[in-house]
């Protein structure tokens, strides 16, 4: 039987993380599972007034994790003076890394890692459902979890701002998926599960400040054997941060601001170029298809510095699958995005109206008579916002189930 390697990192979270144990602690499962625990900040903060409070807030939630008998824990301290970050190393991505260091030097191949954040709940069945669906699908290497974020009704301007950057992210996942691209996945670092092997097998994250859960999945992907669907999902808070130059929290703080120009609601028109690469992808390996007539291939090719990439790709591989694979390799997540915000810029569409578009072509029924083209965010109640979003999510969670582990 696996052991689950619980991972959290944790900086200045002695508000949210005590919760995230006890959640813990009522798991219904019968497999064994561990925590561990990375409370870290850069050592500079020691020196600085300004952040000293992070400092000993991470002492004192060091101190209660030392003192807390109802899991099996380890405390990785790069916190205390001296043992915090040094130089540019320093963030939530090192933070992962040192986790996963930690749990690859002591865990068995088959051994199950789960990635959570501090401020995350979980049912009492999230770790059980996480060992079952990897025991169910052998070929299964990495799991990126479904999510839903709680609405803490204390604010309604972050709630709406919670309501506004979920919306972004499943409106582009169910994009990406409608398309049928490999890379139809949202990675939430509080939202990932993998295999010891496949972490090993990957070398395991690239240490960033931020993103690194993007790239970790998209290495996944690309590996092979990722899957989307979980019958358990994680429910991360949505609160601001500015420790990150990008994610969850600078997203809610520049939509309080009213900045959602990083965050748009794409038009599933912006997708339509990437579909038909895919569609032309057989004709595109015969030679029977020129890069030329279609924008994505175009895009890809300028940004690859190649006269035809396609053309030395060809040449390299033996079949048509091969091919596929390796431009999928090429078109990775990251590329998709980059076209998609292009495409966007040339020719944006208000919000409101990008999401009516395309919830009247996913789900023509089940679209509320309330919402309207004209109707923007502001005017929407909390409650008709959120009911967007459950639209949305169920959508999102039908898609998830037949994302194909390849």
């Amino acid at each position: 039987m696996p052991t689950i390697r619980v991972a959290i990192p944790a900086m200045d979270e002695l508000d949210y993380l005590p919760a995230t144990l006890d959640a813990l602690t009522k798991q219904e499962t019968f497999s064994p599972f561990e925590v561990y625990v990375c409370v870290n900040q850069p050592d500079r903060y020691w020196s600085d007034p300004a952040l000293l409070l992070i400092c000993q807030r991470n002492q004192q939630l060091i101190a209660y994790l030392k003192n807390y008998n109802f899991l099996t824990l380890h405390i990785l301290d790069y916190s205390s003076l001296g043992l915090g970050w040094k130089g540019k190393q320093q963030g939530v991505g090192f933070a992962r890394k040192a986790l996963f260091d930690r749990i690859l030097s002591e865990s068995d191949s088959d051994d199950i890692i789960v990635s959570l954040d501090a401020d995350t709940l979980v049912g009492s069945h999230y770790l059980e459902s996480v060992v079952e669906n990897f025991a169910t699908h052998p070929r299964m290497n990495a799991l990126a979890v479904p999510y839903f974020h709680p609405l803490q009704q204390d604010d309604e301007t972050r709630v709406r701002a919670m309501l506004r950057y979920e919306l972004y992210m499943r409106n582009y996942a169910i994009n990406l998926l409608k398309i049928n691209s490999p890379y139809g996945f949202t990675a939430l670092g509080s939202a990932i599960a993998m295999r010891v092997s496949a972490l090993r097998k990957i070398g395991n994250i690239t240490p960033l400040q931020s993103g690194e859960d993007f790239y970790l999945v998209q290495k996944f992907c690309k590996m092979g054997g990722l899957s989307l669907f979980n019958r358990e999902y994680v429910r991360p808070a949505g609160r601001y941060s500015d420790r990150v130059p990008f994610g969850t929290g600078p997203a809610m703080r520049a939509g309080v601001r009213g900045t959602w120009e990083s965050y748009p609601l794409y038009p599933h028109s912006c997708f339509v170029p990437i579909r038909e690469a895919y569609q032309h992808l057989e004709d595109l390996y015969d030679g029977n298809f020129s890069a030329k007539d279609n924008e994505f291939l175009s895009f890809l090719q300028k940004d690859n510095h190649q006269e035809d990439i396609w053309y030395t790709i060809r040449n390299n591989v033996s079949d048509f699958p091969h091919f596929k694979k390796a431009f999928h390799q090429k078109a990775d997540g990251l590329r998709i995005l980059q076209f998609v915000r292009a495409k966007f810029k040339q020719n944006s569409v208000e919000e409101s109206v990008a999401l009516y578009q395309n919830m009247t072509k996913w789900m023509s029924q089940r679209v509320p008579r309330w919402f309207t083209p004209e109707m923007s965010f502001q005017q929407m109640s909390i409650q008709q916002m959120d009911s967007l979003r459950l639209l949305l999510f169920n959508e999102e969670q039908t898609l998830r189930k037949f994302y194909p582990i390849n």
